[in-house]
Formats: C-alpha cells, structure tokens, sequence
C-alpha cells in the first residue's frame, strides 16, 4: 500500500484522494488484527456470542472511519474532518467493547438496564448508520433511520405523533427509547444479531481465503484456465468470461469484484472479437452475478441460508448446484447465439494459454478448494472449514515457492544465495500482510451491511411488521402464487436499489418468508432460495444495475444500455426460481425419473426461450416460431403433466424445424460451389 497515487471513483469522475500515511499505517495495523483475530476464534479458541462479534463490529467500524473520511474520499479531512472522524472513532472503540468488559453485569441486569447502558446504546446505533452510510452508502442508512422511527412510533412511542401518518395495517403500539435502544444494542436480535453473526464468522474466513486466493494469483489461474478450454470456439473470451465468472465465484462473495476481476481481461477481448460494447459489459455482469449463486460459497447467502433454515451447509450447497448451472448454461448460450448471429470467430491457437502449461503453473491453487470441499463433505463447521481452507493456501503457496526456489532454479544455473532467501522471506511476509489486510478491508461493507440489516430485523421482530407485511402480500395477490412471486421480485428490486444483496436478502426474508411459506404452501429451503435468487437482481436491472455499471465502465459503454444487456443476459436470475417453485423436485429431490425429467425440461426451456428472445438458435427464428416458443416456455412453468408435455413437444418441434431450416440453408449455399 502507498499514499503517492490517486484513484477514480467509478461513476463518479471523483478523484479518491490517498490517506497520509500514518492512517495506512493504522489501516494495515487494525486490518492485521482483525483477520489474525478471526482466524484465532475460527481456528484457536472460538469465541461466545457477544465477544466475537463485538470485538468484530468495533474493528469494523474503526477500518471504516479511517477508510472513508467524513466528507468523502474526494476530499482531504482538515481540522474539523478529523475532529468529527476522532468522535465516531471512540465511539467505535466504546461501544464495541463496552459490552465485552460489561457483558456479565448486562446479562445480569437482563432487561433492567441502567442509563449508561441506554446512551452507549444510542451511540452504538448512531455510530453504525454512520459508518454503513460511509462504507456502503446512503441508502442502507435512511432504510436503518426508517425502521428506528417507525419503532418509536404509535401512542406509547417515543414519536406518538408520527404513528398518526402510518396507515392502519402498519399501525403498532409504539416502543420507547429505552426499549428501542436495549433491542438493538444490548439483546441478541439487533446489531449482534443473526446477520452480523454469519458476517463476524462464516463471511469473514471465507472473505479472507478468497483474499488469499487474490494475492497469491488464483485469479488469472481461473481465467487462464477458462480461455484455454473456450478460447478456440465462437465468441471464445465472451465464453472464458462466464466459466472464469463461475470459478471466481468461489472466491469473490461481490458481484461487482468478480466483473473488475474477470472484466479487465474479458471485455477488451469480447471487444476485439467482435461483442459490442454494452454486450462485453452487459455479459460480464451477467456472468459475474452468476458467481453469487454459485456454490461453494454463493457469496454470503449460503451460510445465511443455513443459519435461518436450520439445514446443514453442505446440504445448501448440493441442492444449488443444478441451478446454478442451469444459470450459466442460459449465459453461456446467450453467447453463442450472438456469436453465430453475427458470424465471429474464435481466437487463435497462439493467443491462448495452453491448458497443461496452465496446470503446470497453478495446479496448486486446486488443493485449497479440494480441502475445503472435502472437509464441507465431513461436516466440519464451515467457520472451521474457511480456517483451514485458509492455512492450506498459506502452506501451499509457501511449499510452491520453495520448490521453485530450491530445485527449479539451482537446475537452470542460478544458485541458492543469502540475499535470495533473505528476498524471498521478505516477499513473502508481504504477501501473507496483504492477504491479511484485503482479507479485512474486503469485509467492512458486508459487515456494516449486516449490521444495520439487524437493525432493521431487530424492529421487525419488535412491532410484528412481517406478519404485517405477509398479510398485505396475500392481500394484494389475491392467493395467487405467481403474483405474490412477482411482488417479491419487485420488492427485492426496490431494495436492491438501498440495499446490498446481503443485506437485501435478509430483510425480503423477514418481510415475506412467513406468507411464502404458510400462506402459499412453499416449502422452506425453496422460499428461501427464490427470495436469495431474486435479491441479486440490483446487479443487473436498470436504473440500478451495480455490476452493469461497472461492466460499462470497464467497455466504456453507456451504463444504462450495458444494464438492459445484463438484464436480458441475466433472465435464468427470474425463471429458474420460478420453476423451483412449481417443480420442487429439483431442489428437494424425488423419484430419480421426476428429478431427471425436471432438469431436462428446466434446460430445454431455458434454451428455447434465449432462442426466442435473440430470434436466432441455428438460424434466425421467425415470429411465430418465437411466439410458439414462448407459449412452450409458459406451459412448462404450468404445474401441470399435460401443459408440461405439451410445451416441451412445442419447443421441441419449433426447434428442430429450425435445425432443419438451417441444415437446409447450408445445402443450398453448398449447392453454388460445387457446381461451380
């Protein structure tokens, strides 16, 4: 890290300024010991409940501040910066270990908590908006302010006033300062809740194995290994892009990561090759939010599934594999469909790496994922897993290097000296710093993200607003389960406007899980699943499309025709869930037949209705053939055999006549040359 350059902002054309460097100096510092604090409680000593994530939340909080400076990162933070940034700076510091030093006295005093108790509280809940709205945005803070006010609101609130603008169904009680302030900060269903628990163990290990996997060049070995597989085929980098896209996504838990990541090699080669701008960056988006949903670590949602369903790790994990495939494949025919329709190529044999040189580089980086899938097959808690996923990156860069360096080398003529070894000591304690430090700063916007969505869980759980909520989604769709999934999908759009994916999930879940699930008969893991699917979809729907945005900054398109490129790439994101629902056996299993025959028509829609949305499979695919298509498409979706059976035989037949077109077509262009 250095303070001699400056960065752009995305979006934005601001100019970041660099921190002096006594602040890098404590950034790195705080960073340091908060992953080797991590790795302790996951690998050493686990922690209680309060410790953890306390001492988590308040290291969060003060890499937060010192990261982003209250007037913004564009401008340098002068007397009065510093004096504001020092304040929120010890409150951090206080309310985060006030409850560690405390913790048996406030267990003690279990509801009957003094004042002091109550004004570090309401510094805990100022002190997190502040620095969620510093890390994560604006949005996410208002959203945590709302549903605060809305708690103090009603006859016997704090803000018995504001109770009178809410209409009657959202109407409660009303809840006062005290009350308020010891829910959020002093129980276990506010700040120190459920999300913040998954952030302060499962998300942070995995976060910091994966800023291990970054450091150590896993990255451009995924990427390498995608181009050298598809490189060769039509539309090659655009296909490179979504298997790379697929194997980032068990390291990146951001879909905005993946694109920066995978996107500086992809779309200059999709440009190259022929994609249009807003196509090379729509594509990466779509493919890099596919990364979210891709097991083992599907960002965070996994391990929140988990922890909310009950259901063991592992077994989330299996059940998401055939529809993340099923997602990809969407992408990955997407694709091809645009490479054919516009008659592209693939790269040249010299252009690409080769696959065994590839392995010869970087098969080590395989033995980490292999540990970590094989230790999730055993039932190791995941915590522990990332733990050891991450020491047996460490050990196996450290073996790697050491090969090279003793036997490799001295082979071709460069003999083992003092200044070499001293070199490589040094070389690699600064790797081992860096993964360390962007494991942590990696970490603070979900961690924030999380905290403040327990707030907004907290106030959930206080006034009853989810089971009122769930009576005005059964009331609005009129009990039809295709509305009420349409109502879930536009809410979590809305959301996903203020909310990070994480952080959106979690408050959809709480809001319309219960009606899902009761009300219309959908079974838990699957309501979960749809609600989690349905919440990446800020990624890639306009007006706001995060991963398109930075897929268009990276192709130097216009961001809003990069987003509806996303969007259009990205459809499995609305149908798959969709067929979940109406053929669970995917998910939950079933007679081998059903679950075969699901997956068959799951896939064969999903082909037939990118065909039809591009107009062009084999060859171009006329109106009524695309009208008939998707006619077919809807059928499948139908639970029902007969619909079923239908609409695959419609898709079927539309898509053979157009291989037959097609075969027809090249018979007659053929004719021409040979006769003459």
């Amino acid at each position: 890290m250095t303070d001699s350059t400056t960065t752009t902002l995305p979006g934005s054309g601001k100019i970041a300024l660099p921190p002096a460097r006594p602040v890098i100096w404590m950034i790195t510092l705080l960073a340091i010991g908060l992953s080797l604090f991590q790795l302790y409680a996951a690998g050493v000593q686990p922690l209680g409940l309060f410790y953890q994530r306390s001492i988590h939340l308040a290291l969060i909080m003060l890499l937060a501040f010192l990261i982003f400076p209250v007037f913004g990162p564009g401008r340098r933070r002068g007397i009065l910066g510093w004096l504001i940034d020092c304040a929120f700076l010890g409150g951090a510091f206080l309310t985060g270990f006030y409850l560690t030093w405390y913790l048996d006295d406030i267990i003690a005093r279990a509801g009957f908590w003094n004042q002091t108790d109550i004004v570090v509280a309401c510094i805990a809940v100022v002190t997190v908006l502040e620095a969620a709205r510093r890390a994560v945005g604006l949005g996410l803070t208002l959203i945590g302010v709302a549903a605060i006010l809305y708690a103090l609101a009603g006859p016997r609130g704090e803000l018995p006033w504001l109770g009178e603008w809410m209409p009657g169904i959202l109407s409660h009680r009303g809840y006062g300062l005290e009350r308020v302030a010891g829910q959020l900060y002093l129980g276990q269903e506010g700040l120190f809740g459920l999300p913040l628990g998954v952030a302060a163990t499962f998300i942070f290990i995995f976060v910091l194995f994966g800023a291990f996997l970054e450091v150590t060049g896993a990255g451009k070995f995924f990427i390498d290994l995608a181009y050298a597989a598809t490189g060769r085929q039509r539309g090659g980098p655009a296909k490179a892009s979504v298997l790379a896209s697929a194997g980032m996504g068990s390291i990146s838990g951001s879909a905005i990561a993946n694109v920066v990541t995978t996107g500086a090699f992809t779309v200059p080669l999709m440009k190259r090759l022929g994609y249009k701008p807003a196509q090379a960056g729509g594509i990466e988006a779509a493919a890099s939010t596919g990364g979210q949903i891709m097991p083992p670590l599907m960002g965070a949602g996994a391990f929140l599934i988990a922890e909310y369903t009950g259901i063991a790790y592992v077994d989330i994990i299996k059940v998401s594999v055939l529809p993340a495939i099923m997602y990809f494949a969407t992408v990955y025919l997407f694709v091809h469909i645009i490479a054919v329709k516009q008659g592209m190529q693939g790269m040249r044999a010299e252009e690409l790496p080769k696959v065994r040189e590839v392995m010869r580089e970087g098969w080590h980086f395989l033995l980490p994922l292999a540990v970590l899938i094989y230790l999730l097959v055993m039932h190791m808690s995941p915590m522990r897993v990332g733990f050891y996923a991450v020491i047996t990156m460490i050990v196996v860069a450290t073996l790697r290097h050491l090969v090279w360096r003793w036997i490799i080398l001295p082979r071709q003529g460069q003999p083992v000296t003092f200044d070499a070894l001293w070199l490589d000591i040094r070389q690699g304690l600064s790797l081992l710093l860096q993964g360390l430090t962007l494991g942590a700063r990696n970490a603070v916007s979900v961690s924030l993200a999380c905290a403040v969505a327990g707030i907004i869980v907290g106030v959930v759980g206080l006034t009853g607003l989810g089971l009122k909520f769930s009576a005005m989604m059964i009331a609005f769709s009129g009990g039809n389960v295709v509305l009420a999934l349409i109502m879930v999908l536009l809410a979590s759009l809305v959301l996903g406007m203020g909310l990070p994916v994480t952080a959106s999930y979690i408050v959809l879940i709480v809001l319309v899980g219960p009606a899902l699930t009761a009300e219309f008969g959908i079974p838990l893991l699957i309501a979960h699943l749809v609600v989690f699917w349905y919440s990446q979809d800020s990624n890639v729907t306009p007006p706001v499309a995060l991963a398109g945005f930075a897929g268009a900054a990276i192709a130097g398109a216009k961001p809003m025709e990069t987003s509806f490129q996303a969007w259009k790439f990205a459809k499995g994101l609305y149908l798959i869930p969709m067929f979940m629902v109406f053929n669970p056996e995917i998910i939950l299993g079933g007679p081998v037949p059903v679950v075969i025959w699901n997956a068959v028509i799951a896939l064969l829609a999903l082909a037939s209705f990118a065909a039809a949305l591009e107009g062009y499979l084999f060859t171009r695919v006329g109106w009524p053939s695309r009208l008939l298509i998707g006619a077919g498409v809807v059928a499948v979706f139908y639970p029902d055999l007969v619909a079923e059976v239908s609409g695959v035989a419609v898709m079927a037949l539309a898509l053979l006549a157009n291989y037959l077109r097609y075969q027809g077509e090249q018979r007659s262009a053929a004719s021409p040359a040979r006769q003459g």
